[in-house]
């Protein structure tokens, strides 16, 4: 097996002549948990949106698990076994918590565009999506509408939606933005649960969330990584306090 989920190389983004991305080498391996940071604007999720295939690169390459994927559609990375998250919540208001994870297990379980079957009977689709409710711990709240659940709530059906595919390697963006303490315990717990076995990379503001979750932290800046190291390393690191330090002081 290779031993990188994820491995960007060199790789840009520009809009114009405005370089947004410049050079970023990334390699991520099989199972790591893994932290991009970086102050506002240093291009974080314009990286999510490239690895995702959201944006097109300007230069460079993408591999997932050994193979490009660099230039294929979002849905086309997606069955290849990657999964994203949204800084903003997405999900279907009007469905239940149980009818939106269903639609997220239906292609992985092979049924794809399918106009025979009876949702109902899809016991295998039923069970998966089960399964997902209850690790996100919204078994309660089985038939409730999704828009009419708390903000904490919807972004737990969102990571149970992300995972619900069964994707190897899931990127979250910041998960717990917007959240009280006590919610972000639980959005904590929560993806160090489902993450289990998994790859997973997040955006996040949260600086007790990133030391709490994760193997290694990257830093962008001006759309550089100037650091990727262990927790304890990039606490330390003078460049990383600099950049922050200054961002602030600007």
């Amino acid at each position: 097996m290779n031993a990188h989920a994820l491995e960007l190389k060199a790789v840009s983004k520009s809009f114009g002549n405005t370089a947004i991305i410049r050079g970023v080498d990334l390699a991520i391996a099989q199972g790591e948990r893994h932290a991009l940071i970086g102050p506002n604007g240093a291009g974080k999720s314009t990286l999510f949106n490239l690895i995702s295939g959201r944006y097109p690169v300007s230069g460079g390459k993408i591999l997932l698990n050994g193979d490009s994927i660099t230039g294929l559609k979002p849905f086309e990375i997606n069955r290849k076994g990657l999964s994203r998250s949204f800084q903003i919540t997405n999900i279907f208001q009007r469905m239940s918590v149980f009818e939106n994870l269903r639609c997220a297990v239906l292609w992985s379980l092979g049924y794809k565009y399918s106009f025979w079957h009876q949702l109902k009977e899809l016991k295998d689709a039923n069970r998966s999506a089960e399964e997902v409710m209850e690790a996100i711990g919204l078994k309660g709240r089985r038939d409730t509408p999704a828009g009419v659940l708390s903000y904490a709530e919807q972004r737990a059906l969102e990571i149970g939606i992300t995972i619900a595919g069964g994707a190897g390697v899931i990127l979250l963006d910041e998960p717990t933005a917007g959240m009280s303490r006590t919610e972000t315990a639980d959005a904590v717990e929560l993806i160090r649960k489902v993450s289990q076995g998994k790859t997973l990379i997040m955006v996040e503001h949260d600086m007790g969330v990133i030391f709490d979750l994760a193997d290694r932290i990257s830093v962008l800046v001006y759309g550089e990584l100037i650091a990727s190291d262990k927790p304890e390393n990039i606490r330390g690191n003078q460049a990383v306090q600099e950049a922050y330090l200054g961002t602030e002081a600007h």
